[in-house]
């Protein structure tokens, strides 16, 4: 079992560094270049800290490379040298230490909208995506299933068609999470049974969002065979239990409850919680 955090290190104050894309227009594509460089080294920074305080898992940030699926962007890192050998050393740095890293593409990245061109533009923030977890070492991308559109069944076979026709590399990387609002478990479950895509579990959204159903952990397990250890992720409510809002740290009661609900079942945790690896510190000697 390894716990992990989401890309900031309040620690070390870390700063993934964007542009706005008037400041490219000026500067071109060798400014893109220095930031995604500095920030490669900020992230190369975050995970020797966290080897140094026993930490095996983090989610890189999708802000690496600014303006990444941009069309002004038209740097092919992937090929760039200087990009390549520090890529290749945070690359071997996570092979040797046996790290697990992984992604989270943002909220606009929705394979079941109804609309084409936002399904395009998805597949490319997830090419983006892959291309960059697989050079970091790393291999999950997580996402939401998206919108209901006004007929949620509808939606998950949309889902399910779209993922199906994924290039393989994109596929074997996906994980679907359920959410806080609209698909919970079960629903995600549903899509699972369509496409197979891996089902990464969230105990808090499940908490604020269960459709009145009780989560069955082995079901949701046995949805990563074939596909390596599973990926969960917890966050405690800011105020109260089904708060939407995390709270800055995860509570024990919370912790606990997850690892009762596991029964000794093997899974990586991400822990989502605004004070990032210092909500982790206090629960390694716990796993151990």
């Amino acid at each position: 079992m390894r716990l992990g955090y989401a890309c900031m290190n309040t620690e070390l104050k870390t700063v993934f560094r964007t542009a706005r894309l008037a400041k490219i227009e000026n500067e071109g594509n060798q400014k893109i270049k220095e930031l995604t460089l500095q920030n490669m080294r900020t992230t190369y920074e975050i995970l020797k800290w966290n080897l140094q305080h026993d930490i095996y898992f983090y989610r890189a940030s999708s802000s690496i490379i600014p303006l990444a699926t941009h069309p002004i962007n038209d740097w092919i890192y992937w090929e760039d040298p200087d990009f390549l050998a520090i890529a290749s050393t945070i690359r071997a740095f996570v092979e040797k230490h046996r790290m697990r890293i992984s992604v989270h593409p943002g909220q606009y990245t929705v394979l079941n909208s109804p609309k084409a061109e936002v399904v395009r533009k998805s597949i490319l923030d997830l090419t983006y995506h892959d291309r960059l977890i697989r050079l970091l070492g790393g291999r999950d991308i997580i996402v939401h299933t998206g919108g209901a559109y006004g007929d949620k069944e509808e939606a998950k076979k949309r889902f399910a068609a779209t993922y199906l026709t994924l290039p393989e590399s994109i596929r074997e990387g996906l994980r679907l999470e359920n959410d806080d609002k609209t698909f919970t478990v079960r629903d995600v479950l549903d899509i699972h049974a369509l496409c197979g895509v891996p089902i990464c579990f969230d105990i808090h959204h499940h908490r604020c969002n269960s459709g009145g159903d009780a989560v069955d952990i082995s079901e949701v397990l046995a949805t990563w065979d074939g596909f390596g250890i599973p990926k969960i992720h917890i966050s405690s409510g800011k105020e109260f239990s089904t708060d939407l809002r995390h709270h800055s740290l995860i509570t024990e009661e919370d912790f606990d409850e997850l690892i009762q609900l596991l029964a000794g079942e093997d899974a990586d945790i991400m822990f989502e919680a605004k004070l990032k690896e210092q909500s982790v510190l206090p629960f390694l000697n716990r796993i151990k």
